[in-house]
């Protein structure tokens, strides 16, 4: 079986589904299974400079009230997976198109789920912009990947054509929200889900039957 989970590093419902989805693994392993992240830029149309926190959430939700409110229900469930959401510490929003593309090239070296998971913790627990590529070159080194190659690599065009392409994609697939969990090209659901919703979606990949599955 194979898993493409679309998301974006500054979606934190995406770590939150990433939580739950290893939970769901613990419980009921599946040695089958590949994942592949995918791009999919929550905000597609971010200055590449990315912009002040403040001004971006007001922005988005109309007014700070209304963002801590939005921010509360996140912090409640991140909590519940242990996790500890520091957005205080956050002082841009950066535009994700690098991150992305340091994404798709993990997951070409084999490790794209420990970069995943680096630039998750660096944006929310640390703070830190990833949109910046000393930052990106930061996590790519953690993980074992040759620097000089990953900051070649963020220069490329082409290795920025293709990211935009895969957010394209599934865009034109009808994606709207992340994350999105697509099972062996076939099967979709949206949302952090809970463990036994993913288990359910692994069944019907097994199967190929939804007789019984629950409704995400």
């Amino acid at each position: 079986m194979h898993l493409d989970i679309f998301s974006d590093p500054i979606c934190p419902w995406c770590l939150i589904g990433k939580r739950r989805l290893e939970r769901a693994l613990a419980e009921r392993p599946e040695p089958e299974l590949t994942i592949r992240w995918r791009a999919f830029q929550l905000n597609p149309d971010m200055p590449r400079a990315g912009m002040d926190r403040t001004d971006y959430v007001v922005r988005k939700f109309g007014s700070m009230d209304n963002a801590n409110r939005v921010y509360d229900a996140v912090k409640a469930a991140a909590a519940e997976e242990g996790i500890p959401l520091a957005l205080d510490r956050i002082q841009r929003t950066p535009n994700t198109l690098p991150a992305h593309q340091l994404i798709h090239l993990a997951g070409e070296r084999g490790v794209q789920d420990t970069v995943v998971e680096d630039l998750f913790q660096a944006y929310f627990m640390r703070g830190e912009d990833v949109g910046e590529q000393d930052v990106l070159l930061a996590a790519a080194r953690r993980a074992g990947m040759d620097e000089d190659v990953v900051r070649d690599a963020l220069d490329r065009e082409n290795a920025l054509e293709i990211v935009q392409a895969e957010d394209q994609e599934a865009r034109s697939a009808g994606i709207q929200g992340i994350p999105t969990f697509i099972l062996n090209g076939e099967y979709a659901l949206s949302g952090a889900q809970e463990p036994k919703v993913l288990h359910n979606l692994f069944d019907v990949g097994r199967t190929g039957s939804t007789e019984g599955v629950a409704a995400s």
